[in-house]
């Protein structure tokens, strides 16, 4: 068995700005920690240096057994990587080692078949076979038939980028639950996977008997199966002992704790002031008091010396104003829609102030659906057309998808595919404008930037941003640009748990029409509609959400 040991870690980042410091825990053996926290207070960070991506400068990291990382980009691999070289960085490095060499010597036998190229792909393979090459093609075999239900021989050449970001994660997750690792780091495993998908890695993180340390921002993926909570906020990071359903129970009472000791500290530190005062003053026409006054002077010295305990780190105050405005009546109207080779004919109406939580497994065509109604339908009005300004790639369909009067479409991309923005910094993004927006001086950008928590990154560019920081910025784009209809696909994905809540609060107090795409439980009770992409095509509307239709 396996476990990692994390003893006063701190990282400062390259400007200097300390990210985290005097972090410690332990992932014992068997055990299922979870790693929670606002966007950017250096989870994925702690993750890559437990994993040996990022050197440790502070502190020390002990960690035994077989390490199996999945990193955060799994999930969105869009160049010509294939699944046997994506397996292979994810298998143990002797393996990784062997099978690169194997690739090597075949490439080069093709290149020029010959006495010495033969000699030196048998060595290879022989070596792959020492390594447990064999062995692994089984492991490999099984993920394959177990997430794209195919066998390996006939995938493992296919580019990754073939495969959407649900078959992605669900991929590399087999591999690393059924693989010889007895530790695993998983940044947000559970990204781009359906409800299908998460209550499959929900029972497969319960029943596996491996180390496991790993990132999420799904609520109720967090309830079922964190034995423990490690939350990184605040500049360090705390313990609670029990799962995420006490989680903000013993937050709640971990920062009571920690006023009263500040309170007790800041009284404290007011009497001992109060006495060296007195006893100056005494002392100065009392020669007797001079050894206490000089005490008194030492003891204040010591106790200012030793410090305030801290104070809890300060809530993320979220404000997103989403705000609208009065449309047509019949916000979206769709009669006998086909999207080809997805859905049959299906007719919807979809009402000013509806909150529509579009449903269904990956590959429906919930995101297609979403898509189309963001270029304004299937012949669009000049004041339909999506206010972000981006070119969305045209949905082959049939029928009509209609949108009302006044009705003006903001798509929210889960992949934040935004490339005018990426090498941009957020002020200058701002105080540009667009056809929808106006422009803003530094001082209204960085004010409206700081109701968001993203102030501090707004010289940042966005494509450096973590994927919640990004989340939080489109938002806000689609709040200054005066959407009246959001399309949002996957909003919270990427968002931590305040975000996700105040963008369940910014949502509710939206003046427009709400569709959103998810397979976040927790967010799907906050909607009043259920539209179901079915497995079959069939598009139907349930009264309650439905995960488990095929």
């Amino acid at each position: 068995m396996g476990y990692v040991d994390v003893a006063g870690v701190g990282h400062t980042l390259a400007d200097g700005r300390v990210l985290f410091e005097d972090v410690s825990f332990r992932v014992g053996e068997g055990a299922k920690i979870a790693l929670v926290g606002p966007n950017g207070a250096g989870k994925t960070t702690l993750l890559r240096m437990i994993a040996g991506d990022l050197a440790v400068r502070q502190g020390s990291i002990a960690r035994v057994g077989g390490l199996g990382v999945m990193r955060q980009f799994i999930g969105m691999i869009a160049d010509e990587t294939t699944l046997g070289s994506l397996a292979l960085s994810l298998s143990p490095p002797a393996l990784r080692d062997a099978g690169a060499r194997l690739a090597a010597a075949e490439a080069a036998m093709h290149r020029a078949e010959s006495e010495k190229t033969q000699m030196g792909y048998a060595t290879a393979l022989a070596a792959w076979g020492e390594a447990g090459g064999y062995d692994a093609e089984v492991t490999f075999d099984t993920a394959s038939v177990a997430a794209l239900k195919l066998p390996w021989d006939r995938v493992r050449d296919r580019p990754v980028a073939t495969l959407s970001g649900g078959q992605q994660k669900r991929f590399a997750l087999e591999l690393l639950l059924r693989g010889t690792d007895e530790v695993l780091l998983l940044d947000e495993p559970d990204n781009f996977l359906d409800v299908p998908g998460k209550r499959w890695l929900e029972a497969r993180l319960r029943e596996s008997g491996k180390s496991v340390l790993y990132v999420s921002h799904d609520r109720e993926l967090l309830a079922q199966t964190a034995d423990r909570v490690v939350a990184v906020e605040g500049g360090g990071a705390w313990t609670h002992p029990g799962g995420f359903a006490s989680w903000h129970a013993a937050r709640g009472a971990r920062h009571e704790r920690m006023e009263e000791a500040r309170r007790r500290w800041d009284e404290e530190h007011v009497k001992l002031r109060e006495l060296v005062l007195t006893l100056k003053n005494k002392a100065a026409f009392n020669d007797g008091l001079a050894s206490r006054y000089q005490a008194a002077q030492t003891r204040l010295r010591k106790f200012e010396e030793a410090g305030a305990p801290p104070l809890p780190p300060k809530d993320q105050e979220i404000a997103m104003r989403l705000g609208g405005g009065r449309t047509g009546k019949r916000a979206i109207v769709c009669e006998q829609l086909e999207m080809e080779g997805l859905t049959y004919p299906f007719d919807l109406e979809v009402w000013y102030g509806d909150r529509v939580a579009v449903l269904g497994a990956n590959g429906t065509g919930k995101s297609h659906f979403l898509r189309l109604l963001a270029r304004g339908g299937t012949d669009p009005e000049p004041d339909a057309k999506p206010i972000s300004g981006v070119v969305l790639e045209p949905v082959a369909h049939e029928g009509v998808a209609r949108l009302g009067a006044r009705v003006r479409p903001g798509h929210f991309s889960q992949t934040h595919d935004r490339p005018e923005l990426r090498d941009r910094t957020l002020v200058e993004i701002l105080w540009r404008g667009d056809e929808h927006r106006s422009g803003m001086d530094r001082h209204g950008a960085m004010r409206v930037l700081n109701r968001y928590e993203l102030a501090a990154q707004g010289d940042q560019v966005f494509g450096t941003l973590s994927g919640g920081q990004q989340a939080r910025f489109l938002v806000l784009l689609l709040e200054l640009s005066g959407a009246t209809l959001l399309l949002l696909d996957e909003p919270t994905d990427n968002l931590d748990l305040a975000s996700a809540e105040a963008l369940e609060e910014g949502l509710m107090a939206f003046d427009g029409t709400v569709l959103a795409v998810t397979h976040d439980r927790w967010f799907t009770r906050s909607f009043d509609r259920f539209i179901l992409f079915q497995g079959d095509g069939e598009v139907v509307e349930t009264p309650e959400p439905v995960w488990d239709v095929a």
